[in-house]
């Protein structure tokens, strides 16, 4: 039995098939559903769970060497949110563009994490290290 770390068996074994140089999205509650990609939903209420708690578990068990997020991340949200998601992204190179480019990025991946995040344009298309 898993005793720490994530416990969901849906979201390891959607971990577990990201190879070196893959994609893995991890969306807020709003985001698009894509039928040709797996969509891992751990969705429960707004706010649960957040992007960024669900950034961090990921992080503890996966490398990520780059991240692509919504330029619109930086206009909507407040000083304190974008340091928080910089902080989070400590070490990785994050790439800012459109929100209708990084969505066109979604198809390309392995999977999609979906959260119950509201915070806007919480968005990311990470790349496996």
């Amino acid at each position: 039995m898993i005793v720490q770390g994530i416990l969901n068996p849906q979201l390891l074994a959607l971990l577990a098939r990201v190879r070196h140089t893959n994609t893995l999205v991890i969306a807020d509650r709003g985001f698009p559903f894509w039928p040709e990609i797996e969509t891992v939903d751990i969705s429960l209420i707004d706010d649960v769970p957040t992007v960024l708690q669900v950034l961090l578990a990921v992080r503890a068990n996966y490398t990520v060497t780059q991240a692509f997020m919504a330029k619109e991340f930086a206009r909507e949200n407040a000083a304190a949110t974008r340091a928080a998601f910089a902080a989070a992204l400590k070490g990785v190179k994050v790439a800012t563009e459109p929100h209708a480019a990084l969505k066109r990025r979604v198809p390309g991946a392995i999977g999609l994490i979906r959260t119950g995040d509201t915070t806007q344009y919480a968005n990311m298309v990470l790349v496996s290290g």
